[in-house]
C-alpha cells in the first residue's frame, strides 16, 4: 500500500521520516541543554566520589577548572558562566569596560561636584553632633567652660568650611582614583560574590540570540538527517557508521554554525546568507541594556565608595582622607586654633585632630550608600557607557561580548557531538540496522 502510494520503498520512507526527525530533535535538545549548561546551576551540585578530594590537588590545572569537579571531592556540574565568574569578569573588564574608559573617566561622570554637595548635605546634618560628642567626651571641662556664643561660633565656622573641605576631598579622590581603586579586581570580586548577575549580563543582552540558537538546532538538524539518508544509500556504508558518526558531526556543527551566525561576520558581507552577525545587528539595543545593567549594578557610587573604604587599597584612601581632613580641622577652628592648642597642649591637640578626622570619615559610607543619590548619578554613567559603546567598532563590540565565553565554546561543541552519538545509536536500537536495497 505504502509502496504503491508513495512510489518508494517503505524502508526508505521510514528512514526519511525518522532520521531527520531524530537529527532535528537532537539538534534542538543539544542547543537547549547547551544553553542550560552555560548558566545553570549557579552553585556546584554533585555527589561525593571516594578518593577525589585527596587526588584533586594533583590533577592538572585545566582539569581542576572544569565545572565537572569540585575541590571538596564531588563530581557533578556547575554552570560554565558562574563557575568561571572571576575569569569571565576579568575578560569582561579587559575586553569591555577597559575599552569604554578608565576608572577616572567613570569617576568624572559621577560628577565630583555633585558628590561634594551630597557629602555636604549629609555632613551638615551630623557634624554638629560629631563635634559636640567628641569635645564632651575628650575635653568636657574645656567645652563646658566655653561660652555658648563661642561654641556656636565653632559650629558655624565648621559648617561654613564644610563645602570647601569636601570639594577639596572629592578633587583629591579624583586625582588619585587610579591608585585608590583597582577596577578589575573590584569587578571580579563583585561578580564572584554575585554570579547570578554575570548570568543576567549574558542572558539579558543575548536573549534573542540564545532563543535563536535553541531553535536553530532543529532547523539545521532536520535537513542534515536527509543528507544522512542519502549517504546510507549512495555510499553503501553501514548504519552503524553513518548514524553515530553523522550524529557526532551534526551535533558539533549545529553549535558551531549557530554561534558563528550570532557573532560573525562583524561587517555585512554580500556572500553571507545572514549578511552580518545577528548580535551585531542589535548593537544599539544591546548597548542600552549593557549600559543600564553596568550603571545600576556594577559601576555605582555605592560600589566605588565601598571599594574606596573597604577594598584592598582602603588604607591609601584612609591616609588620603586623613591628610585632607587634618588641615581642615585647623581651618575650621580658625583664630581659636592657637588658643585651643595652648590650652590642650600639642599632644592633646593632635589627638583631638585625629579623633575629629576619624569621626568625620564615618560620614562617607552613609553618603556613598544613599540609594536616591546612586540612582541620580547612575543616569550619568548609563548615558556615558551607552555613548562610548555606540562608538565601538563591530569588531570591538563582538570582542567585548564574545571573549568571555569563547574559550569555553568547545564544551558546547563536545556536548553536541556526544548527544549526536547517542542519538545515532538510539535510532539503531529502535529501528534496527536494515537499509533498503532498492529505491522503488
Amino acid at each position: 500500500m505504502l509502496e504503491s502510494f508513495f512510489g518508494i520503498h517503505p524502508t526508505i520512507l521510514l528512514e526519511l521520516l525518522t532520521i531527520p526527525l531524530f537529527t532535528g530533535v537532537i539538534g534542538y535538545i543539544t542547543n537547549w541543554t547547551g544553553i542550560l549548561m552555560l548558566f545553570k546551576p549557579i552553585a556546584f551540585h554533585g555527589v561525593r566520589l571516594p578518593g577525589l578530594r585527596a587526588l584533586f590537588p594533583f590533577l592538572p590545572k585545566r582539569i581542576q577548572i572544569l565545572p565537572l569537579l569540585s575541590y571538596d571531592g564531588r563530581i557533578g556540574w556547575q554552570g560554565i558562566v558562574p563557575s568561571r565568574a572571576d575569569k569571565m569578569a576579568s575578560i569582561a573588564v579587559d575586553k569591555g569596560l577597559a575599552k569604554l574608559g578608565s576608572v577616572a573617566d567613570f569617576y568624572r561622570e559621577l560628577e565630583p561636584d555633585k558628590l561634594a554637595e551630597h557629602l555636604t548635605v549629609i555632613a551638615d546634618a551630623q557634624i554638629k553632633d560629631i563635634v559636640e560628642e567628641i569635645l564632651r567626651r575628650e575635653h568636657p571641662q574645656l567645652w563646658y567652660n566655653l561660652p555658648t556664643q563661642v561654641r556656636e561660633m565653632v559650629h558655624a565656622r565648621v559648617r561654613q568650611q564644610l563645602p570647601d573641605i569636601l570639594r577639596e576631598l572629592t578633587v583629591e579622590l579624583g586625582a588619585n582614583i587610579d591608585q585608590l581603586i583597582d577596577v578589575k579586581q573590584m569587578v571580579i570580586r563583585y561578580f564572584q560574590a554575585r554570579p547570578h548577575l554575570l548570568n543576567t549580563l549574558f542572558q539579558v543582552l543575548g536573549a534573542k540570540e540564545l532563543r535563536f540558537m535553541q531553535n536553530f538546532g532543529f532547523y539545521f538538524g532536520a535537513p542534515m538527517g536527509v543528507v544522512l539518508v542519502a549517504l546510507l544509500h549512495l555510499t553503501g556504508l553501514s548504519t552503524l557508521v553513518v548514524l553515530p558518526v553523522g550524529g557526532v558531526i551534526i551535533g558539533w556543527v549545529v553549535n558551531w554554525v549557530g554561534l558563528n551566525m550570532i557573532f560573525a561576520p562583524a561587517y555585512p558581507k554580500w556572500w553571507c546568507p545572514w549578511r552580518q552577525g545577528l548580535l551585531i545587528k542589535r548593537q544599539d539595543e544591546i548597548t542600552a541594556g549593557y549600559a543600564e545593567l553596568v550603571s545600576s549594578q556594577v559601576i555605582t557610587v555605592a560600589n566605588i565608595g565601598d571599594e574606596l573604604l573597604n577594598g584592598p587599597r582602603s588604607d591609601r584612601t584612609m591616609q588620603m582622607l586623613e591628610d585632607t581632613l587634618r588641615p581642615a580641622a585647623d581651618r575650621a577652628l580658625g583664630p581659636a586654633r592657637s588658643a585651643v592648642k595652648f590650652v590642650l597642649g600639642s599632644r592633646e591637640y593632635d589627638s583631638l585632630q585625629s579623633t575629629l578626622t576619624t569621626e568625620a570619615m564615618s560620614i562617607a559610607p552613609i553618603a556613598f550608600a544613599d540609594p536616591e543619590f546612586n540612582v541620580r548619578q547612575g543616569k550619568q554613567i548609563n548615558d556615558y557607557i551607552a555613548k562610548q559603546m555606540a562608538a565601538l567598532s563591530p569588531n570591538d563590540f563582538v570582542d567585548m561580548l564574545r571573549a568571555a565565553i569563547k574559550q569555553d565554546e568547545w564544551l558546547l561543541f563536545l556536548h553536541g557531538g556526544v548527544l549526536g552519538l547517542f542519538a545515532g545509536y538510539a535510532h539503531i536500537l529502535i529501528f534496527g540496522t536494515g537499509v533498503a536495497t532498492t529505491w522503488l
